[in-house]
């Protein structure tokens, strides 16, 4: 990782192109679009330089300006760029029914998320019949790995040296996100989930919010996506806890034969 930092820090352009793509995926976050101060303060860029840069994109159809909210959306292109992307990267369809079965059985919110770097980014959302309801995951949100339950799976089955690097890289998430995403906590918790299969989230983003996470391996046995569930906390206790865990790593295991079924056709 340090090599290809320092590579692209060579690159003539990159500390431009890097804002760039920074300021996407900040806009391709927010379903309602993102006002210029709040991608500003979360790029850690001037309003001028954000402002620039986002009216660059504009140009070339990557985001898109509401005239009556000013606020930045994803562009037309990017739309199309997407769709030609989707046909290599995009497993959605693979696992829709997956989704829905997950959701159906357990009762509770169930997600498909998948990897991109350093974070995870929620692709599917199925609600459950049970009518209360948590929403702190829903399409297009992005949380660092180790932070929301289908990230911690993903991370826990990364390979060891892989953490290692992760976690030096991000020395800051128990500032952000809270002692328990302190790297000795941290580390716990993706032991604990290496032996139990499963991630628990006991609330650490939001109290009372409950979730859980199951890795999805590609073909060469890598974590690349994860299954979840979220819910309130009182349908998570001890006595439905495993249940919910088996029948989320079986989901999980069906998806990952399925997306190794495909990968050898």
């Amino acid at each position: 990782m340090e090599q290809a930092v320092s590579t692209k820090r060579m690159v003539p352009g990159a500390q431009a192109i890097a804002r760039a793509a920074e300021l996407l995926r900040l806009v391709t976050a927010s379903a309602g679009g993102a006002a210029l101060h709040e991608l500003a303060a979360s790029s850690g860029l001037s309003r001028s330089t954000a402002h620039r840069l986002l009216s660059a994109l504009r140009a070339e159809g990557l985001v898109d300006q509401d005239p009556h909210t000013a606020r930045w959306m994803p562009g037309p292109e990017l739309y199309l760029m997407g769709t030609v992307a989707a046909a290599r990267y995009d497993i959605t369809e693979l696992a829709r029914d997956i989704v829905r079965s997950l959701a159906v059985k357990t009762e509770e919110s169930a997600f498909l998320s998948v990897r991109r770097a350093d974070e995870t980014v929620c692709l599917l959302r199925e609600e459950g019949a049970f009518p209360i309801r948590s929403f702190v995951l829903s399409e297009g949100v992005r949380f660092p790995l180790g932070v929301a339950s289908a990230g911690l799976a993903i991370l826990s089955f990364l390979p060891d040296h892989d953490v290692d690097a992760y976690l030096a890289r991000h020395p800051d998430l128990g500032e952000r996100w809270g002692r328990p995403h302190r790297e000795a906590p941290l580390r716990r918790r993706i032991a604990e989930t290496k032996a139990r299969g499963y991630a628990v989230n006991p609330g650490l983003i939001v109290e009372g919010s409950w979730g859980m996470g199951a890795a999805v391996f590609d073909r060469d046995g890598r974590p690349e996506w994860a299954l979840s569930l979220t819910g309130v906390e009182f349908r998570f206790g001890p006595d439905r806890l495993p249940a919910l865990g088996r029948t989320l790593l079986a989901h999980a295991h069906q998806l990952s034969a399925r997306i190794a079924g495909r990968a050898v056709r």
